[in-house]
């Protein structure tokens, strides 16, 4: 089912759809990043994806905590474009023969999935700032917060080494 056949009446049901949308998301890069991290040849991409995974682990607690103080149902929902990213990641570094390369495809795979979570977060701190929901705002805020950081430090290990040895 698409977005608009549910039954999205109001703010609040788009809020509550989105929560259990990005609920879902985070269960998924649970297993994807234990997957990546095994994959990864280089140490600091290895420990960077285990380090995120248990920032993840956090975030899905979280999200049951603002589940609750919102009185909202903590389900997940299928989200669509988080399989589809982690089945690209998937395709992609099957088909990678080369080690070098296989990082940089993985930074690739893992900043599509941050991307979308900084979008869904930025969302849902806006909405729940327009519902009044301020304390659910912070909580998901501390989760923003951390994915662009994540964002950030797979940009600059990128830049600082893996795309080089990619190159050569």
């Amino acid at each position: 089912m698409g977005l608009f056949t549910r039954d999205i009446r109001n703010l609040n049901d788009l809020f509550v759809h989105q929560l259990q949308d990005i609920y879902y998301a985070e269960k998924q890069l649970e297993k994807a990043l234990q997957k990546m991290s095994g994959k990864a040849i280089d140490k600091q991409l290895k420990q960077g994806f285990l380090t995120h995974l248990d920032e993840t682990k956090t975030h899905v607690k979280r999200l049951e905590e603002v589940f609750r103080m919102h009185g909202a149902e903590m389900k997940a929902v299928d989200c669509p474009a988080i399989d589809g990213i982690i089945e690209e990641a998937d395709d992609v570094v099957g088909e990678v023969a080369d080690d070098a390369v296989l990082d940089a495809a993985l930074i690739n795979a893992a900043q599509a999935a941050e991307h979308y979570e900084i979008a869904r977060y930025g969302s849902l701190i806006a909405w729940a700032k327009q519902l009044g929901r301020n304390d659910c705002a912070s909580i998901l805020q501390k989760t923003l917060d951390e994915e662009k950081a994540t964002d950030k430090k797979l940009t600059s290990l990128a830049e600082s080494k893996v795309n080089l040895r990619a190159a050569s």
